[in-house]
């Protein structure tokens, strides 16, 4: 029996782990207890999500809107891109990345690229960039919690989120929390963590869960476990962060900004009450002064009276996630740039995954870690996948970078077989095998038809019956489109009902 886990580092990933083991083990015998130092600053600018964090709130037992209040939040449907791709006839190139699915309707891709109107991909497909278009929101104050007329995410304070996570896995979920300095990871003959000494002694458990960020003190430092470092596919290694308040009457937009610059790209994201953006960039392929220029004509500001924070990114993951009886999860376990939320996903992701998994006897680690292993593996490989592929099918040559990324030396093999075979075929639901893909066949579409990929299809092959069904839908998603205009309420304007009146439970 696993009678206690010890937690290792606060931030986001420590206590997303704490609420799910907590959850796990409610009630029961076994004890999670979460050490942290008082002392060390978490990174802190994870502000961007995906529709899983839904899901998750509510597993958690967590109200929407108080969540709303506490954590700063503004709603997320999707991401616009921009520059991405070469101007076209002297206008930045845009595309939307939204959050509704609708493979199963994968007639309209075909229908898209033997259209000739000139319809943004989204827009052929979808209602939710034109709620993004103009800033609305994708639910009404009278929708329960967690429940939209479109799918959403959240922008959010990453360091108040990680106090409502600490507030909740401690008050309601049985966490026990301490401040604790540590000084030694102790480990016995056969390489696994004997235990812990800190400022309050020595600490012992049945497992451990590593959560101290890019130094990874456990399994990295302590058990010397390999890190896979992915740097020669994804080059961005560096960011710069600075939070800004809004203009006077700006609106809040409901989508994150993701615009590309001459070795990197910046993030926008529009909180409730204030504005976190951050140029990632390749130190191989620019200098810190430069990138702090793009930053500044970005937002047509001089940043030197702000707080402008410089990061260190450490791109790949360790070789595993899971070593006899310790648990590497977030940063400690793997970083990729934050393109597409990417950090707090795979987070949530792997610490449900090991609260839904974890056997109930030490005895089975070795054999339940292997399986962990290989699927947290796969994960980040499937991510770095579809984070290159943003990069790889731009046709922009601009600068070093740009051309850097489109080099087939830098593209894994398992993505070039893929663009290759997209070549010739639309994609499909076969071509995405694992049940733990976190990036599935709707963000690969969004993504590739968004850069008008090149994909060769014969018309002659859809029967009158298909494009009669497809020409339905279509019309479909054209009212959807106006009624979505017509019916909801911009994003600004929603946040603060929700500020004033909170969420309806049901």
């Amino acid at each position: 029996m696993i009678k206690k886990i010890v937690i290792v580092g606060g931030g986001t990933a420590g206590w997303l782990a704490a609420n799910h083991l907590g959850k796990r083990f409610l009630g029961s015998e076994t004890v999670v207890k979460l050490i942290e130092s008082a002392n060390i600053p978490t990174i802190g600018v994870g502000e961007g999500t995906v529709p899983m964090m839904r899901q998750t709130l509510e597993y958690f037992g967590i109200d929407e809107g108080e969540f709303v209040k506490e954590c700063n939040v503004a709603f997320k449907q999707g991401i616009s891109f921009e520059n991405w791709m070469a101007p076209q006839a002297g206008k930045t190139h845009r595309y939307y990345h939204p959050f509704d699915f609708f493979s199963s309707e994968l007639g309209l891709v075909t229908a898209w690229l033997n259209d000739n109107s000139g319809i943004h991909f989204a827009d052929f497909v979808g209602f939710q960039s034109t709620l993004c278009d103009h800033n609305l929101a994708p639910k009404l104050i009278t929708q329960p919690q967690f429940d939209g007329a479109a799918s959403y995410a959240y922008h959010l304070d990453a360091g108040a989120f990680s106090e409502l996570l600490k507030n909740n896995a401690i008050n309601n979920l049985g966490v026990i929390h301490h401040y604790n300095e540590l000084s030694e990871v102790a480990l016995d003959n056969d390489g696994a963590i004997s235990h812990l000494v800190t400022d309050a002694g020595v600490e012992t458990a049945d497992l451990y869960i590593d959560c101290t960020g890019f130094r990874s003190l456990l399994l990295g430092t302590a058990m010397k476990t390999p890190f896979v470092a992915k740097g020669d596919v994804l080059f961005a290694d560096k960011a710069l962060a600075v939070q800004i308040p809004y203009a006077d009457n700006e609106q809040i937009p409901s989508y994150t900004r993701s615009t590309a610059q001459t070795a990197g790209w910046i993030w926008d994201i529009g909180l409730y009450s204030r504005k976190g953006i951050g140029h990632v960039y390749s130190s191989n392929h620019t200098s810190e002064t430069q990138a702090y220029a793009e930053l500044e004509n970005y937002l047509g500001t001089n940043l030197d009276s702000l707080n402008v924070r410089s990061i260190d990114m450490k791109v790949g993951y360790r070789s595993k996630a899971w070593s006899k009886n310790c648990v590497a999860l977030g940063l400690s376990q793997g970083f990729v740039e934050p393109l597409e939320a990417t950090g707090l996903l795979v987070f949530d992701v792997t610490a449900k995954m090991l609260a839904d998994t974890l056997p109930t006897s030490t005895m089975a680690f070795d054999t339940v870690a292997k399986h962990f292993n290989n699927t947290v593996t796969n994960m980040w490989n499937k991510v770095i996948d579809f984070i290159k592929l943003h990069y790889c099918i731009s046709d922009r040559c601009d600068s070093q970078f740009w051309l850097d990324n489109r080099s087939p030396e830098s593209i894994p093999d398992s993505l070039q077989e893929k663009l290759e075979l997209w070549k010739y075929k639309v994609p499909t639901n076969y071509d995405f095998g694992g049940k733990f893909d976190v990036f599935d066949i709707d963000n690969y579409l969004y993504v590739l038809y968004g850069m008008s990929y090149p994909t060769s299809v014969d018309s002659n092959l859809i029967s009158p019956a298909e494009l009669k069904r497809m020409s339905d839908i279509i019309g479909t998603i054209k009212y959807q489109q106006k009624q979505a205009r017509e019916l909801a309420i911009d994003n600004k304007s929603l946040l603060e009902k929700i500020h004033q009146f909170g969420l309806a439970k049901q």
